[in-house]
């Protein structure tokens, strides 16, 4: 018996030890470990933490080494590195085809994106990639942001007019992911889909355990004995995709018979099914579009509204351009997509930005290595090795973003104009500031997101107050705790974002 358990004991020390013997070198010489590495355990304590203090950690190995890079080991997880300096991000971002999601990633995240656009790499990437960049295109967010979000939106508005009548308290982030589904439906499947529909819980708990699988090393035991409900979500997951490709491809059939247009052609599923055959994999694209453009915008929305509760004084800078803009404006700001525009309104853009740069609504990116490789400061990465870089602690680097990175300050963002003229929108580049990443991988719904955040964030600014619901209430002269994500591959608020409306 105790020759098992030694023997068990054996294996589990060369197991957490396989991290701790890699080939990374810069320079011919190992590469720094950061705070609270472990003997045999490496930074695997850390991983094992909920995600809001592995943030944290983040954050804290980023303020003591500032751009240098330093390595990692986590049982389970490759020889790996983590970056923080913008040149080797850039280096990662611009060199799409040795930097891949790789089979890490993908044996992870398999269940719920399959082929999709977040796991694909090489050709099948491409074809997704381009079929977004069809739908993204100006003359459908015109439409988008002209012609379906003012109905919506006035849905939104009658939900937040009667509870503010009742005196009732609402979730803004489930209002607000209910207003983002209902959207993207509508715009990306020609259908109406509220966030009620049972895929919407489905996926938000997959999304929450598929994020797990990245810290949690012993992720197969514990589905091996507790991973039904995964199962299952994953299931209502993949049966709604396919209930998506099969509505198109139907409608499709009876349009052609009776020889008549579809003026919502240019549509994602159009796309996505003019550009790939296999409709198992257009149900996988499908989702994970979905996936990408209503859960990330509701989410920075969310911690936008979030932090303007926090910061009145910030909400009436919003209120004050407004006034100033839209002169004369009552009850309904003249919204439109040429209105919306940081050319238009850049202190309302310079805000989002600087939630984006607090809350990034993807706070970890990983990369594996399809051949060795060496950055910009010297690091020698063998084939196979992970990059792992914190948009969440790059965002809050005192190297980029000076001593008051801590702060929301929208200002940052902002050129001041001359002889009266507009403030202007400072160039950031996407490796300081990498939320909708860059070269070839960049968000090809990064426009899309600023002008739905803007005119969402504008219209409910102008129209109601919002006065947080605290759990339990900060004593007078204290600051209330700071509201956290739950554990997902996005960055939703854990437990919503209770609050009143007036």
């Amino acid at each position: 018996m105790y020759g098992i358990v030694f023997g068990v004991a054996i294996l589990l020390a060369l197991w957490f030890l396989q991290g701790q013997r890699s080939a990374i070198r810069r320079h011919g010489k190992r590469l720094p470990r950061p705070p609270g590495t472990l003997p045999l355990a490496g930074n695997g304590i850390w991983f094992l933490q909920p995600r809001h203090r592995l943030l944290d950690w983040f954050v804290q190995s980023e303020r003591d080494v500032g751009f240098s890079t330093f390595e990692i080991s986590v049982p389970s997880l490759p020889p790996g590195i983590v970056i923080n300096d913008p040149r080797n991000v850039e280096h990662v971002l611009k060199n799409n085809d040795v930097f891949i999601k790789g089979d890490f990633f993908r044996v992870r995240s398999w269940d719920l994106f399959g082929n999709g656009i977040i796991n694909a790499d090489g050709e099948l990437w491409k074809i997704q990639r381009k079929a977004g960049l069809r739908f993204f295109s100006n003359a459908n967010l015109r439409t988008l942001i002209d012609d379906v979000l003012p109905s919506i939106l006035a849905d939104t508005e009658k939900t937040l007019d009667d509870a503010a009548q009742a005196a009732a308290s609402v979730d803004l982030q489930s209002i607000l992911l209910e207003l983002t589904t209902r959207l993207m439906g509508n715009m990306a499947y020609d259908m109406d889909m509220p966030s009620s529909l049972p895929f919407s819980r489905s996926f938000d708990f997959a999304s929450g355990q598929i994020g797990e699988r990245f810290q949690n090393p012993f992720y197969k035991f514990k589905e091996f004995v507790l991973g039904a409900p995964l199962r299952r979500a994953v299931f209502e997951v993949k049966t709604f995709g396919s209930q998506i490709v099969s509505a198109a491809v139907q409608k499709r059939e009876k349009q052609e018979k009776a020889r008549t247009a579809d003026p919502l052609h240019n549509n994602l599923i159009n796309a996505l099914l003019d550009n790939i055959k296999d409709h198992a994999v257009v149900a996988d694209a499908a989702m994970n579009y979905l996936s990408a453009g209503r859960d990330t915008t509701a989410q920075s929305l969310t911690w936008a509204f979030y932090l303007l509760m926090r910061h009145p004084n910030i909400r009436e800078r919003i209120r004050k351009e407004l006034e100033t803009t839209f002169a004369g404006a009552t009850n309904q700001l003249p919204l439109s997509f040429d209105s919306a525009q940081p050319s238009t309104l850049p202190y309302t853009s310079a805000v989002f930005n600087e939630v984006l740069r607090l809350y990034p609504p993807v706070p970890i990116e990983l990369k594996e290595c399809t051949t060795s490789t060496t950055f910009p400061d010297g690091t020698w990465l063998p084939k196979g090795a992970v990059v792992i870089w914190a948009t969440w602690a790059i965002g809050r680097s005192k190297n980029i973003w000076g001593e008051d990175a801590d702060n929301f300050r929208p200002e940052r963002w902002l050129v001041e104009g001359q002889n009266g003229e507009l403030p202007t929108m400072r160039s950031v580049s996407a490796y300081e500031f990498p939320v909708f990443n860059g070269g070839p991988r960049s968000c090809i719904g990064k426009k899309m997101a600023e002008l739905l955040a803007v005119y969402v964030i504008a219209n409910m600014t102008w129209k109601y107050d919002f006065e947080e619901v605290f759990e339990k209430q900060p004593k007078p002269g204290s600051e209330p705790m700071e509201r956290r994500s739950q554990n997902s591959l996005t960055l939703p608020m854990e437990g919503g974002l209770p609050c009143y409306v007036r």
